[in-house]
């Protein structure tokens, strides 16, 4: 049901609005992000739609930190699909310089590939569960950065893998030190999430602005 609520982090005690009050006011961190690259994305179609989607990401976060439904959580992961796909088609067609269809071709084999990779992660450490997606995200990242190794552009992204990575240990954390700090970390996934999607969007704006 859409509307069953459930309990997935350390910060929630009960079913109540405000149960995940700094989990869910962190998720401001994605809305400041936006706020701050918007200006850079003018003129670039791509970079504005990624910016918007980001403003998407913070409030279904919020949603899903507030009511804790299954139609919450929806709200919550969509965007970040969104995200995804759409960075990985500008950066198979504007870092990699590939034809279109080539990086709609990219587009869809994301899902098998994050399929696979999560599968094969999940026989190694057990219970990662939808961490191990994001870990795919992140080799992913790593993946284009080296093709563009010694360019600025390759650095940005090997810088974004790495900061996916940090804020992933936060996500992971959460459940983990719940007994010794109430508050959790999942708050921390946010904000420095919210970092990383911002540089990211940083990154694409200032490789587009060095090819004109």
């Amino acid at each position: 049901m859409l509307s069953e609520q459930v309990i997935a982090y350390c910060e929630r005690g009960d079913f109540g609005f405000w149960a995940e009050p700094v989990n869910a006011l962190s998720n401001a961190a994605f809305l400041i992000a936006a706020v701050l690259v918007w200006r850079q994305t003018a003129g670039l179609p791509l970079a504005r739609a990624l910016a918007v989607v980001l403003v998407a990401i913070g409030l279904g976060s919020f949603l899903w930190h507030t009511f804790a439904t299954r139609w919450a959580g929806l709200a919550d992961v969509l965007p970040i699909l969104v995200f995804i796909l759409l960075y990985l088609y500008t950066a198979t067609r504007d870092f990699l310089r590939l034809p279109a269809l080539v990086a709609w071709g990219a587009v869809a084999l994301f899902l098998p590939y994050a399929a696979a990779f999560g599968w094969a992660l999940g026989q190694v450490v057990p219970g990662l569960g939808a961490n191990a997606v994001y870990f795919s995200v992140a080799v992913l990242i790593a993946a284009y950065g080296l093709w563009l190794k010694g360019s600025p552009t390759g650095r940005g992204l090997l810088i974004g893998a790495g900061l996916l990575c940090a804020s992933l240990g936060f996500r992971m954390a959460d459940a983990a030190v719940c007994d010794v700090f109430p508050l959790g970390t999942h708050f921390l996934w946010h904000i420095l999430n919210g970092v990383m999607l911002g540089w990211m969007i940083r990154v694409y704006c200032r490789h587009m602005r060095r090819a004109d």
